[in-house]
Formats: structure tokens, C-alpha cells, sequence
């Protein structure tokens, strides 16, 4: 397995524990990501994945549906990502996308595993679990960031860079960075 796979192992499932460490009446808590709930942020996660299947011409398949259920249908789609990234065929397929020719393990992990870390923050933020980010995750977004140029503040992407509070950690500095306040 690739290093992005077990990445996306490790992230997905983290972010598959913070579904189930919403408490009961969790679901309408509004997240950091504007006027989204919990919920509204677990589908636009569950969305995405479906998203990145439908670049290399494939389907995410028919998943439980995330009100009745988000922790099943986070499961199905995140199994079938996983399962694509741990086949070398299906990892590697290329497509034409907004940042060039990428395969679709690459694009996983620039944008899917981007994904996971920050909303994994706004979900834990949103529903009073633990919201820290572990100290290599923060450094990757960092310098994952490093390569979205202009492109990542504008519409549906992150706001405007806060200005982190004097002696910040890296997690709120990197916070502060995509726009949201510890």
C-alpha cells in the first residue's frame, strides 16, 4: 500500500470516529464552514468522495443515506476510496482536472486527505470534541497549501487568512491561515 493510502486509511478513519463522537442533538450544531450543519458537513465530505469517483469515470455506488445514518454512509464511501487506492490500476488512472493531468491518488490526497484534517477540525469544533490536529498533519496541510495559490481563497474554498493571536501554536496559526479561529 502507498503512502497516500495509508494516509487516507488513517484520516478517514479518524474522521469516521468524530461521526461517532457526535453526541444525541449533534447533528443540527452549525460548524466553522459557515451556515453548514454537522450533518451538512459529513455530506459535503461523503459528496466529495463520490466527486472524485465520478472523475476517473466511476461511480461511488448507492450508500445509506447520511440523515438516516451518517456513520454507515461515511463507511460505504470511504470503502470504496480506500479500495481504489489500494489497487495500483485504479489508483494510478489520469484525468484532466482544474490543476492539470493528476492520477487519482494524487487528487485523493491533495484534495480528499486536505479535506479529512480540516473537516475533521470543524466537525470536533462543531460538536465539543477533542480538535486537535496531530503536529504532522498540521505540516502537511502547510505545505499542501503551498501549491493552491490564489485559487484556495476564492468562492466554496477558504476564507480570508485570519491573523492568529501573538504565540500561537502551529494548529491555530495554520487555523488562522485557512480562514477559521480556534
Amino acid at each position: 500500500m502507498t503512502e497516500i493510502a495509508d494516509r487516507y486509511r488513517r484520516l478517514s478513519s479518524g474522521f469516521a470516529d468524530r461521526i461517532a463522537g457526535v453526541p444525541p442533538g449533534g447533528w443540527d450544531a452549525v460548524t466553522p464552514c459557515g451556515d453548514w450543519t454537522a450533518l451538512d458537513l459529513v455530506r459535503h465530505v461523503i459528496d466529495a468522495q463520490g466527486m472524485f469517483e465520478q472523475l476517473v469515470g466511476r461511480e461511488i455506488g448507492t450508500l445509506p443515506p447520511a440523515a438516516n445514518d451518517p456513520g454507515a454512509a461515511w463507511e460505504a464511501a470511504r470503502s470504496r476510496i480506500q479500495a481504489d487506492l489500494e489497487d495500483p490500476a485504479r489508483a494510478e488512472v489520469t484525468f484532466d482536472g482544474f490543476m492539470g493531468t493528476s492520477s487519482f491518488e494524487a487528487a485523493v490526497d491533495r484534495f480528499l486527505n486536505f479535506d479529512l484534517i480540516v473537516h475533521g477540525w470543524d466537525l470536533a469544533r462543531a460538536t465539543g470534541q477533542d480538535d486537535t490536529i496531530a503536529p504532522d498533519d498540521v505540516a502537511w496541510i502547510m505545505a499542501a497549501t503551498a501549491g493552491f495559490g490564489d485559487a484556495m481563497r476564492g468562492p466554496g474554498a477558504f476564507g480570508p487568512e485570519l491573523v492568529p493571536p501573538a504565540g500561537a501554536d502551529d494548529q491555530t496559526a495554520m487555523l488562522a491561515f485557512l480562514g477559521r479561529a480556534r
